[in-house]
């Protein structure tokens, strides 16, 4: 059955401005990291991405590396573009990134300006576009002198390759000095994409600071803490969950009893305030407008769901926000 998109789309998402730009953002958008790949069941992708759409997410966040195998979370993707959305590409602002290892030999890894352009040649021909909307390098390479990085950036927007550049996994200082440099060339830099949670405040000391300076927009990857911050794992470890072998990304050693007793008081915390745990560790995320955008992954769309319904109780109070880091510095 041909895909028809929920016409009450826009009704009940809140879109926030990214930085000092005119584009606006999806207070949660959908990342593409997990449960995309060609080791993946296509049709469970494409139900994800449908579900988000018709809640209103038009942020749609990937990267060359994203699978696996790596490449086929973007092959997937353009699929879904060419089955459900291409009469609705000019609603959608679709990402991707480059910086990670892609192919052997020098060229296929890091911030050269060889990579970088190469890298976003092949990821429009795999999705399918002839340009993305956000273009990342995604992390700082001490091995290539910045201004070849961002100017590598700049050049991809002059070619009508991506609308807007952003970095991601960059610290404070490297922020500062990279949005110096494409300021100068007349390309600003958008967005920053950190990893930022509950459990993961490091931008909180100087990098959100830079960020406000700059006029650069931020969106935060894993607020859930690789899933830690969910009722998932209250009870023990689920064996068709990450931490129970599906993820080479949270390893059962880290459900330590310590942490285990800081997410069971949040979670007492999450339901008074009658959420779910995940719920408010979106909220909290997007708390104060620092953040722009929240970046969920899912492998159900019982998950987009939930945190699409984190906006509805978005508000905290000073003493529910005493309480948590409370609980947090214990």
């Amino acid at each position: 059955m041909a895909y028809s998109p929920n016409s009450e789309r826009y009704g009940t998402m809140k879109y926030n401005a990214c930085g000092k730009s005119g584009l606006k953002l999806p207070a949660i958008s959908l990342g593409l990291w997990h449960n995309f790949g060609g080791v993946d069941a296509y049709e469970n992708g494409r139900a994800l991405v449908r579900r988000a759409f018709d809640l209103g997410i038009t942020h749609f966040d990937l990267a060359n590396n994203y699978g696996p195998p790596p490449g086929s979370a973007e092959e997937n993707f353009g699929k879904m573009l060419r089955d459900d959305f291409s009469a609705y590409r000019d609603e959608m602002v679709i990402s991707t990134k480059a910086g990670f290892y892609m192919w052997p030999g020098p060229y296929g890894d890091r911030g050269s300006k060889k990579y970088l352009v190469s890298s976003l040649d092949q990821s429009l021909k795999r999705m399918g576009l002839d340009y993305v909307d956000i273009f990342y390098h995604h992390r700082p390479d001490a091995d290539t002198p910045l201004e070849e990085t961002m100017g590598a950036l700049d050049l991809i927007v002059r070619q009508g390759k991506a609308l807007y550049v952003g970095i991601s996994n960059y610290n404070a200082e490297q922020a500062k000095a990279a949005s110096a440099i494409l300021k100068s060339l007349g390309t600003p830099c958008l967005i920053h994409q950190p990893r930022y949670s509950m459990f993961v405040r490091q931008p909180e000391e100087r990098l959100f600071g830079v960020l406000e300076e700059e006029g650069i927009g931020s969106i935060a990857y894993s607020p859930l803490a690789k899933g830690m911050l969910t009722d998932r794992y209250l009870n023990g470890i689920p064996a068709d969950s990450r931490a129970g072998g599906q993820s080479v990304f949270l390893k059962p050693e880290e459900l330590t009893d310590e942490v285990m007793g800081k997410v069971r008081k949040l979670n007492e915390i999450a339901l008074q305030r009658g959420q779910k745990l995940s719920q408010m560790a979106v909220a909290w995320v997007l708390r104060g407008g620092r953040v722009t955008s929240a970046l969920i992954g899912a492998s159900k769309v019982s998950q987009i769901d939930d945190a699409v319904q984190a906006l509805a109780q978005s508000d905290f109070s000073k003493e529910e926000l005493d309480r948590i880091d409370s609980i947090l510095q214990s």
